[in-house]
């Protein structure tokens, strides 16, 4: 009996350890690469330091070359959590089980930031009407094909905003990230490039330097959302409430001015509660844009077009009112 006890004591305690070891697995949480890794490290490991004590499970950031190794990374369950924008949410929404929990709020407590595109201050492109004349004779600097503010804002109140295709318009096009597009333009390696206005801040956290002093903008997109946290939705319950409480509360606690801190090299106020609404105006954004796609294919029977347009309208009235335009 005394045996018997034992051993069953024994299992238990196994199955205990067993139990916590996989509670205390790590999660990762995916930084969109907008810039260089190592820059995001610097100022995301103190935020992620945090929420590995709030939680009580360790949390490793992870990096890729671009949004979709992050949108594939929560798929397949490399990544649990993650800092997108809304275009690359709505995917991480769609094919990998992500669900939106909280958006970031800017310094000045804007609810979103802005697309923009930039010459060097050098430029004789004085006004967007000079780069819509000029394209075929000019470089661009795209965003990466999953950024909201590099791709699908500009792409729709800009670009088909103005009937052109970037890829065919312009002499040469080259996808980046929004630091790289900076840079590039500052150092006149591509004559026009799109970007935001996060980005701009962060360059003069980063270099002590105004981007206004070298880099002057033509022209500026309406409000986008706020950039979502997004989480796998087959988390626990309970560890999903943990780190919604942790980014919501965040600067708010006893230690708030060291976490203020954090935030600001973040070029963040602090985080919002938020959910898979606030995709809806992207949605409609890459909807509007897939339309003016089809209207404009001239390989398209007109059967097929109308199909093609019937579909997307329908989508877009599930969603509420059609994308306003520019």
């Amino acid at each position: 009996m005394l045996r018997r006890t034992f051993v069953t004591l024994i299992a238990a305690a196994a199955l205990s350890t067993q139990v916590h070891a996989e509670e205390a697995k790590p999660l990762n949480f995916g930084i969109i690469s907008t810039e260089s890794s190592t820059n995001l490290k610097s100022v995301w490991q103190p935020v992620i330091d945090d929420l590995s004590r709030a939680i009580g499970v360790p949390v490793k950031p992870f990096f890729a070359s671009d949004y979709a190794g992050i949108i594939e990374g929560m798929r397949f369950n490399k990544v649990q959590i993650a800092w997108y924008g809304n275009k690359s949410a709505i995917e991480a929404v769609d094919r990998a089980q992500g669900e939106v929990f909280a958006s970031v709020i800017d310094k000045d407590g804007n609810p979103g930031y802005w697309s923009v595109l930039i010459v060097n201050k050098d430029s004789d492109l004085k006004t967007l009407d000079d780069v819509l004349k000029r394209g075929a004779k000019l470089s661009y600097g795209a965003g990466d094909p999953n950024s909201t503010s590099g791709t699908a804002v500009p792409g729709y109140y800009l670009w088909a905003a103005n009937k052109i295709e970037p890829k065919t318009f312009f002499k040469s096009v080259r996808a980046s990230n929004h630091e790289t597009n900076l840079l590039s333009v500052i150092n006149k390696q591509v004559d026009v490039a799109v970007n935001n206005t996060e980005s701009l801040e962060r360059y003069r956290l980063n270099t002590g330097k105004d981007a206004s002093e070298s880099v002057r903008v033509l022209w500026k997109s309406p409000l986008i959302p706020a950039d979502p946290l997004v989480m796998r939705s087959d988390l626990p319950a309970d560890m999903k409430t943990k780190i919604r409480d942790f980014f919501v509360n965040y600067g708010k606690g006893k230690d708030a001015e060291r976490e203020m801190a954090n935030l600001k090299a973040l070029t963040y106020k602090g985080f919002r509660a938020s959910d898979n609404q606030q995709l809806v105006p992207i949605r409609q954004i890459e909807l509007a844009r897939q339309k003016a796609r089809v209207e404009g294919d001239t390989t398209l029977g007109q059967a097929e077009k109308q199909k093609q347009l019937a579909e997307l309208d329908k989508k877009l009235a599930s969603l509420g009112q059609p994308a306003a335009q520019q």
